[in-house]
């Protein structure tokens, strides 16, 4: 039943008149939470494609990096230094294979 939520969910849900019931989680359940939160909420993200699913898959991302000892930062660099070598998206390339 339960699950990770983002960190003012308890507050929103006192407000509501009700008394959640949480637990900090150590790290290896943190990480396996995160990398199941990251598949919900890419799954809405396919159902919905608005930019708020979006904005969430990203910041699961984001704290995925951080929970496994980088910085957004970090990330990004590493995004651009991988743009920079093999490029990104926006060609919009689509390999069929070879000859």
């Amino acid at each position: 039943m339960g699950k990770l939520v983002r960190d003012k969910i308890p507050e929103i849900i006192r407000a509501d008149g009700k008394t959640p019931i949480t637990r900090i989680m150590e790290t290896d359940e943190y990480l396996q939470e995160l990398d199941t939160k990251l598949n919900e909420e890419v799954q809405e993200y396919q159902a919905d494609k608005s930019i708020e699913e979006m904005a969430d898959v990203l910041e699961v991302l984001f704290a995925i990096c951080e929970a496994r000892g980088h910085s957004v930062e970090e990330l990004m660099r590493v995004k651009e230094t991988k743009a920079d070598k093999r490029g990104g998206f926006k060609d919009r390339i689509y390999w069929e294979g070879n000859e």
